[in-house]
């Protein structure tokens, strides 16, 4: 059964987000809330936590998963930037954007793209989100909430709850987000002096990035 905490959209109670990241550290999966959509999140270096998170949402090894980030320091830990990439990550963070990049070696492969040993990272905007994130001390390995069968983004904490209680440990509502995918942005074919591929267009505007 899943756990329920009900916090305030701008000023989380901190005893209950504490609570949320216990249930983190022992290996569940739980839903939040970010400056997009409720997202499905665990414990980047829990492997059971990682299959668990594909299997509720019955994607594969091929889709990406995202790393979400308190900042851009943290972030590069876990991609190789180089100058220009960094200076589109500086322009669009934080916000609903994610970005694929070259993962680094703190970077489980089990759950980087097997092929192109990349991932997603993204710095959201969200005080609750921030405030899990600066509590847990470390990034946290996401995928949007998307039902198995849908195609929009889930959107609503009780109907979340009510869906997935059986699923996950624990939900954090903290009111409706916006219902609306991040923008995803390939940054890698900066490397070799080409453009950035938008991969799918969202909440973030493509104008922020000069795209």
């Amino acid at each position: 059964m899943a756990q329920f905490f009900e916090v305030h959209p701008d000023n989380p109670q901190q005893r209950l987000l504490k609570q949320a990241v216990s249930l983190l550290e022992r290996g569940d999966v739980i839903a939040v809330p970010t400056d997009s959509s409720y997202a499905l999140v665990c414990h980047l270096d829990d492997k059971d936590a990682v299959d668990k998170m594909r299997r509720i949402r019955q994607v594969d090894d091929k889709h990406h998963l995202t790393l979400l980030c308190r900042d851009l320091s943290e972030l590069s830990n876990y991609a190789r930037v180089d100058n220009k990439q960094y200076r589109l990550l500086k322009a669009a963070t934080p916000g609903p954007y994610t970005f694929i990049l070259e993962a680094t070696k703190e970077v489980p492969r089990r759950v980087s793209h097997p092929q192109r040993k990349t991932i997603g990272l993204r710095v959201p905007e969200h005080p609750v989100l921030g405030a899990l994130l600066a509590l847990h001390g470390a990034p946290l390995l996401a995928t949007t909430l998307i039902a198995p069968g849908e195609s929009e983004p889930m959107n609503d904490a009780q109907e979340i709850r009510e869906r997935f209680e059986k699923l996950i440990g624990g939900v954090i509502d903290a009111g409706a987000c916006a219902s609306e995918p991040t923008t995803v942005v390939d940054l890698t074919p900066l490397a070799d002096g080409l453009d950035p591929v938008v991969i799918r267009e969202g909440r973030g505007p493509l104008a922020v990035l000069g795209l």
